[in-house]
């Protein structure tokens, strides 16, 4: 079997070590097992995107399919340029991520003055019978950026340009901060962690990052910068353990009471496909976005949750995977921070719909609704099977 060495364990100026024998073209080397697992998750999402929304749709003399098109949409650009990300060779990335963060900065900045605002996030363009977020492709730009930067220092990562891959990340999170999207920001933020750890961040420098953030959250919260909304879902995650009746309960907790309902009332089994008593009646505030999980819970049950939350430890373990066999160092930090965002986004989205997390805005990967996100990360699946697939190349 051919062997080569892994770039976690090669320094900068090393030569690579190219597999031992002729290897067959790339395409012999895809993730299939990986692809499937999205593909499945992806399938999953759009059933259940269904059967949150088709009572209420009929109930308006909307066709039940609007929101499903709308996704399939979504989802055939998606697997386009998913096709596209994987056949173009991602190494010469190294000399074009300027060009593509250099892209992403003006939409994140246009947006905040026209786009279309949404609970008090303005994040979206209007595109035709579509919106477009531009924060989600702006996750994507964050991860390559600071890859490639952080390839080009390999091994001199001091405090200097420590600074610099820190600015190049902030410039757009602050972006992001201003649309009022926090949940995006907070993404993209533990992406970047992610990168620098295994770039080479020292134990001091991440201290003191973590104590920058902390000190960041603090005084967002004194000057009262975070809105109402927020505020409310913080305190709600830290008192659940009050009695609160859903007709005296704040958005937040409603929402959250509703969310662990729905859950509890799948039970082992789940109450069947289109049967959820909560999701059929669309009690469930923002169950095809945020709270995509409930519906999974309740119909599917314990048994349908844990089938979920398998495959998506398939698709982090084959990322994690790929970071560990990639071929190069840039292809390295590139599957770490994919790695970061996948696992991150359901922690986190999985966690709040049971209380163990707070309500954010972030989706459940493959599963919400959302044409942005369902792009961005059919793209993040076409890089990932690249790196995966040129590893010996």
């Amino acid at each position: 079997m051919a062997t080569y060495d892994s770039p976690l364990s090669r320094s900068r100026h090393e030569p690579r070590v190219f597999a031992t024998r002729a290897d067959p073209h790339p395409i012999f080397h895809i993730d299939w097992l990986m692809l499937m697992a999205a593909g499945a998750v992806t399938a999953l999402g759009l059933l259940m995107i269904y059967s949150s929304t088709r009572t209420h749709l009929a109930l308006n003399s909307t066709s039940t399919m609007y929101y499903v098109e709308r996704q399939g949409i979504a989802l055939g650009i998606g697997l386009v340029l998913a096709l596209l990300a994987t056949v173009i060779d991602y190494r010469k990335l190294q000399e074009l991520w300027p060009l593509l963060y250099g892209a992403t900065l003006p939409l994140l900045f246009v947006v905040r003055f026209v786009g279309h605002d949404r609970g008090g996030t303005t994040a979206w363009f209007n595109v035709g019978p579509l919106q477009f977020q531009p924060s989600e492709i702006a996750k994507l730009a964050v991860i390559v950026a600071l890859a490639g930067y952080c390839q080009q220092h390999r091994g001199e990562l001091d405090a200097w340009r420590l600074a610099v891959a820190l600015t190049l990340a902030g410039i757009p999170m602050g972006l992001v901060m201003l649309q009022n999207d926090l949940g995006t920001m907070l993404v993209m933020g533990v992406c970047v962690i992610a990168v620098l750890v295994v770039a080479g961040l020292k134990p001091l420098h991440l201290a003191v990052l973590a104590l920058l953030a902390v000190t960041l959250v603090g005084a967002l919260i004194s000057t009262g910068t975070f809105s109402s909304y927020r505020a409310d879902r913080i305190l709600t995650f830290l008192d659940q353990g009050s009695k609160v009746a859903l007709k005296n309960a704040t958005s937040a907790q409603y929402s959250l009471l509703q969310s662990k309902n729905a859950i509890a009332h799948g039970g082992l089994t789940g109450q069947g496909l289109f049967n959820g008593t909560l999701t059929k009646t669309d009690a469930v505030p923002e169950q095809r976005t945020d709270f995509i999980f409930t519906a999974v819970g309740e119909e599917l049950g314990f048994r349908g949750g844990a089938l979920l939350l398998a495959l998506y430890a398939l698709i982090v373990w084959r990322t994690w995977r790929t970071a560990l066999t990639a071929g190069d160092f840039f292809g390295t930090l590139i599957a770490t921070g994919l790695v970061a965002m996948f696992a991150f986004q359901v922690f986190e989205n999985v966690g709040m719909t049971m209380g163990i997390m707070p309500i954010t805005g972030i989706p459940l990967p493959f599963m919400s609704y959302g044409g942005s996100a369902e792009i961005a990360y059919w793209i993040a699946i076409g890089l990932i099977a690249n790196i995966h697939m040129r590893r010996f190349a």
